[in-house]
């Protein structure tokens, strides 16, 4: 009898097919069903506790949910203790979708928006590797930001001022303005103005203070504020109310690796629109931080950054996406000093995350490469340093740590006591960037801020009209306290409409290379660069109505050749820094064409 010696491979290659077809998992299959305004976090969570048991760290998982909305409240809702970078840390978290240990995954939106209630964390992806999220929208019923217009402005009687209609309001029992909503009250006291027709914020008025003790309302919707005074504010004016609280991104990225976003839009979040922290290679393709279009009556997004990475390693790729309207930047890429305590021996020091938005998380690892620098003249030390140990010294665990205990294989110089005041950066958790053909508009603060030491990637971007500085490159250690010098950065062919309409902090031209440093006369290296062209800003096009085009201070290789300057006459010229190029202790810089 003949045999078909095929059979057998064909069989196994049969068994491969199937073994790597992916687990597809409906999200309609657990109840989780679109077009009803119904609490979906519990059935979430228990979906997600099954899903978990039934799958291994082997499988590829898809989450596939139906187009339409989805409704998340805080009851019944995922609870994660999360210390969250830049941030304030409160840790315990409602989590609308906990994507927690999940390898190989992929979140199939297919246009899902998902809808949050009070104040939630809408989706985490923490300890997880391969993932990618995509196709779907993050937004919040009822925002912390309350809109409100400029009805009338008199210099007696104050301002008048209507309320927009999803704002839940009252007036306090000592006459203060509040917002509600479930599980949350406001007194906003702080504002951006917003030009009604572009969108845009407006002109020469920065963060707005909106005094509102004595408040009364004239009609349902319709309040005065007698001690809210400021001529700048015509009727029509669209005001963003907001208080410096964030307790919460719309996407946490935490310990992952190799995790993609593509086509996610976050139109709210209470605080950044995506903050990823320890994470290693993130892709964002056409991820958004925008207005729901042109009809969309709000005129707000993120109360802070639309993303934020924080002690990240890897590649960071942001393209094709939209940031506008938002409290901050569109794209914050650093890492976190911790300063040096104590010297407990040759070979050992108690650091300290020192601001109180970033700390409870790790810092680094054994094998990771430090640098010691010196807080006042951030003069970076050119020994490297390997960590040998790192635990915790003011918890017995990571989680909620503010301070470490730190030992490093080499012995460390004699200079580097507490006294001398030193900071340390992790070089091993800084990344590669690339931002490209993303728009950036209307934004308060800064269009984006890049501290790391790895290649920088600029390219093809349009910044229009960002209110404060277009570009900045940072690094401080004694304010912030984010890491890192800049080394080899490329800034070509990007667009910069009207950039510097407000003055912010760090807002010294259209681009600024701006690190804190309290002694720059007693510095005696430079903080960026340290190459010739280390930093290059070629081939790009500046439509300005102002004088200041580049600010840079202790630079080392700085290129500005290739660039398109025009002139317009859309506002008054009013910065206070009359100089196309003001340079402060910049050394080896070509300045052409």
């Amino acid at each position: 009898m003949k045999r078909n010696i095929l059979l057998p491979f064909l069989w196994l290659f049969g068994c491969l097919f199937t073994w790597s077809q992916p687990r597809v998992y409906e999200m309609s299959d657990f109840g989780i069903i679109p077009g009803k305004k119904t609490n979906l976090s519990g059935k979430m969570e228990k979906a997600l506790q099954k899903i978990r048991k039934q799958t291994s760290e082997n499988d590829s998982i898809v989450l596939r949910f139906e187009p339409g909305t989805y409704h998340f409240h805080p009851k019944g809702a995922a609870i994660r203790e999360y210390y969250v970078s830049n941030h304030d840390q409160v840790a315990s978290k409602s989590i609308g979708l906990a994507l927690d240990e999940f390898h190989s995954l992929t979140l199939e939106g297919n246009g899902a928006q998902f809808i949050f209630h009070g104040r939630m964390l809408p989706l985490a992806l923490t300890h997880s590797s391969n993932c990618t999220l995509k196709d779907f929208s993050i937004d919040h019923a009822n925002p912390q930001i309350a809109q409100a217009e400029i009805v009338s402005n008199d210099p007696e009687q104050g301002i008048t001022f209507r309320v927009a209609p999803w704002v839940n309001y009252r007036i306090t029992q000592d006459s203060l303005f509040e917002t509600y909503g479930e599980g949350w009250a406001l007194r906003q006291s702080a504002g951006i103005a917003f030009e009604k027709e572009t969108g845009r914020v407006c002109y020469n008025t920065s963060d707005i203070g909106v005094p509102t003790k004595g408040v009364t309302e004239i009609e349902p919707g319709l309040l005065r504020a007698p001690r809210w005074k400021d001529k700048r504010l015509a009727p029509g004016t669209v005001m963003a109310l907001r208080t410096w609280e964030r307790p919460t991104p719309g996407i946490f990225l935490s310990h992952n690796t190799q995790t993609t976003l593509k086509n996610v839009t976050v139109h709210y979040a209470e605080g950044m629109g995506l903050l990823a922290q320890l994470c290693e290679d993130i892709t964002l393709d056409g991820f958004n931080v925008c207005l729901k279009g042109k009809d969309d009556p709000r005129y707000f997004t993120t109360q802070a950054d639309a993303t934020h990475f924080s002690q990240c390693k890897g590649k960071i790729t942001s393209v094709n996406g939209l940031y506008e309207n938002m409290m901050d930047d569109a794209i914050n890429v650093h890492g976190t000093y911790l300063k040096i305590l104590e010297r407990i021996d040759n070979h050992t020091v108690r650091g300290r995350y020192m601001h109180d938005q970033a700390w409870g998380f790790d810092w680094g690892f054994a094998g990771d490469s430090v640098k010691f620098i010196r807080t006042r003249t951030m003069d970076m030390e050119k020994e490297v340093y390997t960590i040998a140990e790192i635990r915790p010294h003011d918890k017995p665990q990571i989680t909620g740590a503010r301070e470490f205990v730190i030992t490093f294989k080499e012995e460390l110089s004699p200079s580097m006591t507490p006294e001398a005041s030193y900071g340390i950066e992790n070089l091993t958790w800084t990344p590669e960037v690339y931002f490209a053909h993303n728009t950036v508009r209307h934004n308060r603060a800064r269009g984006s801020l890049f501290s790391t030491p790895k290649r920088t990637v600029v390219e093809e971007n349009l910044f229009d009209h960002t209110s404060g500085t277009a570009i900045l490159l940072c690094g401080d250690c004694n304010g912030w306290f984010e890491t890192g010098a800049c080394h080899d950065v490329l800034i070509r062919k990007n667009k910069f409409i009207n950039a510097l309409t407000n003055l912010f902090q760090f807002t010294n031209a259209v681009i600024s290379i701006y690190p804190e440093i309290p002694d720059l006369n007693g510095q005696t290296t430079y903080f960026h660069g340290g190459k010739p062209g280390a930093i290059q800003i070629v081939d790009n096009e500046f439509d300005t109505f102002d004088a200041p085009i580049l600010y840079a201070k202790s630079v080392d290789g700085l290129v500005f050749k290739q660039n398109i300057i025009r002139t317009n006459t859309d506002y008054p010229p009013f910065h206070w820094n009359h100089n196309r190029f003001l340079l402060e202790r910049v050394n080896r810089v070509e300045i052409s064409e």
